[in-house]
This record gives C-alpha cells, structure tokens and sequence, in this order.
C-alpha cells in the first residue's frame, strides 16, 4: 500500500467575538507567528529534499546561492515526480509551499530563509535542532519553524561560514560572522553548547535606516537629531553606549551618514556591519586565528595600525577591551570626530567600563591618569536602550565637562521622561534639559550653529 501523507492546513484561531460581531484577530505572541506556520516542515521533508538534491546531482545542475527564481524553475519538475514516486498526496497550495523550503534548503538557508527575508523579524535565535525564536514588535517568541536534526543545523552553518573563510569544529566551536546583506552570526556548537549548535542572527534593515526614520519610530524628536548632525559634523568624539540589542550600530550608522564626504574614514569592526554611503572609506576587518591558533589579527592592532594611514576619522564598531586605550589615544592626538560603541548600562556606567578596558591593555597606568584621557578624549555620549516594550529609543544624550579632582564631570543634554504605561507602550519623549553644552562654543570652529530653542532655552535672536 502506498504512503498517503497529507499536511493538515494551519487553523485559523481567532479569539471569541460577541454575536453579530467580526471576529477578533489573535493577539498576543500567537499574533507574532501565526504566519509563520506555513514555513514549519513537513515529516516527508527531508525524504524528497534528498530525492530532489540526488537528481540535481544526477542532471549534473549547478546552481549558485541565491539563484531563487531559477532554482525554482529547474526544481519544479523534479519535485512533481519526487511527490509521485513517493505516494505523497498534496494539494497546490502545499507544493507551492513544499517548493519553496526545497528551494531555501538547497540555495538558502534552510528552514530560517523565510525567516531572513522577513522584514518584520529583527531577530533570529535557533536553540538546537528543535527551537527556534525570533524577535518580532520588540517580542521574543517561539516559532512553529524547526530543522530536521543537528547535522541539518550543521549544513546551514557550513553554508554561513564557508564564504567568509571561517571554520567551525570541534577545536574551534565559537564563531562570529556576516550574512551578504550584513546581518551578524554568532554561532556556537558542541561541546560548548549542550542544547546542541546554536546561531544567533541580528538582521540588518535592506534600507539603510535614517534619523528621519528614527523620528517616525518614536526613538528620538526633531531637537536631537539636529543637535546630533551638528555635533557630527563639529568633530565632536561620541561614544554610542546601550545594552545588547538596544540599536547601538544602527545609531552609529546613522550618525556616520553626517560626516562630510570630503574626509577620510577608517572603520574597524570584528566582523563588518558599518554601512557608511561615503566614498573615501576604508573598512578595516579583524581576524581570528587560524587552524594552528595563529595569524589572529585583533582590533587593537588595527587601531593602531589605523593612526599611519592618515585618518580624518576613525569610527571602531565596538570597544571591548585593550584598544579603548589606543581609541582614546587617538581622539587625543587629531583625529577629532572618531565614534565608536561600547556596552553599558547608562552614561555614567560608560566611564567606569572604558577605565576597566583601559586598564586591559596591560598598561600600569595611575586611574586619575587614565580619566584625564577619557576627559579630554570623549565629548559626547549617547545612550541608547531598549525599553520593557520592546521599544528602542534614546534615552540620554550626556556632554562631558570637565575632570575636578578624581572625578568626571557630566552634564546631561537629553534626557528620556516617562510619562505613562498604556496599552503596552511607554508613553514618554526625550526632552532637553534646558543646559546649553560647552559644545556648542566648539561647533562655530567648524561654521556649525544651532538654535538655543532646542536645548530649551528661549531664542533670542528669533524674537
């Protein structure tokens, strides 16, 4: 007797309405995925994969990653028999969507591709074979997605790695590295990880964000984003600091896109995301060691190397150790307008994690040495964070004054009020705190102006 499988259609579940009313649409985490249900592979999946990629195999068809559209025309046929052959009764609909796992598992990657190409998934976090969430709204949810075994997660991080030059094995079971859009990978395997190989995805928006765009979301007002061109383009040195996630690099993409095209950027990353739209850029990339343990190229030497190839700015991804002394050496000798990312919980906090990785470097340096650099090196700190909502927003644009004695004077610029929780949301904006920044005197060097009305102060000359 013949094998008759049939994939039941995901119902449709729609919370209680009252009589005569339309239904409700789901709400909740349920809400967040239910569309994601046709992606969820079929138990036959992995037979007629197989019977598909041995036929390719046996045409002698090579086709390349990406190829989607030709992929799917070449793929068709063979699927129709590969579905005959094995008795296997679909309706349209479900070859439609059999094709199209066949197609991302052969020249995508696999059960995530839909996940990749949608544009409401900030987030993707597979947790082993069996377990995969994704951030959606701000929400980190369960999806009904899931690969067939470990050695089928093991194929798509293969497929990940392989471009780049990467390797991932037993000897060397951590890896960072980037999708071709940009998107960052970090995958860890056996035996590090007991839940089985784990990658974690940060998509990247196809269009690159603006500060307009930030406006629109509610992360930042009209004030802060002429305040932040200005200082941009005044030379001023920022640190973007924020927790993981909160929007740190898409912060400092944006802020980038004000810097003059006439200058020459360095931009240094662990693995490369900056996308920067100016023409004299060189992108700077580290390297980790290779199968003996050597040839690791880390940031700070590229920090370092980076102050002989004549910059007008240096812009490091992030700063996680040692190379914050190089980076703070370097905003103190010329190279003013330099921005980088550094993870922390507020302003304040930044300071004492950037005198911890000075301290890394290895120099015996006294601390009231050491804050004197960061004094004189740091301008501007913006902090970022993503709030109970899910929402990204900036919640404190901090100047640096001055050192008086031991300690770093600040002096916030913007700050974020919360006015109320509803429906939700935090309802709340960043306002000025009415302090006109000892910046602002540095700016007219550059024949860079601002209004007072935007730090809250009257203006004068408008009256």
């Amino acid at each position: 007797m013949g094998l008759f499988r049939k994939t039941p259609e995901s119902p449709k579940v729609t919370p209680s309405a009252k009589p005569g009313e339309e239904p409700l649409e789901p709400t909740g985490p349920a809400a967040l995925v239910a569309d994601l249900e046709a992606y969820a592979l079929p138990p036959y999946f992995d037979a007629v994969r197989q019977y598909v990629q041995e036929e390719l195999l046996r045409q002698g068809v090579r086709l390349q990653m990406g190829q989607i559209e030709e992929g799917k025309r070449i793929i068709r046929p063979i699927l129709e028999r590969a579905l005959v052959e094995k008795h296997i009764v679909t309706t349209r609909r479900e070859r439609e969507r059999l094709l199209t796992l066949i197609v991302a598992e052969i020249l995508g990657y696999g059960p995530i591709q839909p996940l990749l190409e949608d544009p409401t998934i900030t987030e993707i976090m597979v947790n082993g074979p069996h377990q995969i969430y994704v951030e959606r709204q701000g929400h980190i949810v369960l999806t009904p997605i899931k690969f067939v075994d470990e050695d089928h997660v093991m194929r798509i991080i293969e497929r990940i790695v392989a471009p780049l030059g990467r390797r991932v094995d037993e000897s060397s079971p951590m890896v960072d590295a980037r999708l071709p859009d940009g998107s960052r990978v970090n995958i860890v395997i056996p035996p590090l990880s007991l839940n089985g190989p784990c990658i974690t995805i940060r998509k990247f928006f196809r269009r690159r964000l603006t500060m307009e765009d930030l406006i629109k979301f509610g992360s930042v007002t009209r004030d802060f984003a002429i305040f932040a061109e200005a200082v941009v383009k005044g030379r001023a040195n920022i640190i973007v600091s924020g927790g993981t996630g909160s929007g740190k690099t898409t912060m400092l993409n944006i802020l980038s896109g004000y810097i003059p095209s006439n200058e020459r950027i360095i931009t240094i990353e662990d693995a490369a995301e900056l996308q920067l739209q100016q023409e004299h850029v060189v992108r700077l990339e580290a390297r980790p060691p290779n199968v003996e343990g050597k040839g690791a190229i880390h940031i700070r030497d590229l920090v370092i190397n980076a102050l002989r190839m004549r910059p007008d700015r240096i812009i490091v991804g992030e700063v996680r150790g040692g190379e914050a002394l190089d980076m703070l050496q370097a905003m103190n000798t010329g190279h003013d307008g330099s921005m980088t990312t550094l993870h922390s919980n507020g302003p304040r906090d930044t300071f004492s994690r950037l005198e911890t990785m000075v301290l890394m470097a290895g120099m015996d340096l006294p601390l009231r040495a050491i804050r004197q650099q960061i004094a004189s090196a740091i301008d501007l700190v913006i902090h970022v964070s993503r709030l109970r909502d899910g929402s990204r927003k900036v919640v404190a644009a901090t100047e640096v004054v001055g050192l008086e004695g031991d300690t770093i004077l600040l002096q916030d610029i913007f700050t974020f009020e919360i006015e109320g929780f509803e429906r939700g949301k935090i309802i709340g904006e960043l306002r000025p705190t009415g302090i006109r920044p000892r910046l602002v005197e540095r700016l007219a060097d550059y024949n860079v102006h601002l209004p007072p009305d935007i730090f809250g102060l009257p203006n004068v000359r408008g009256r």
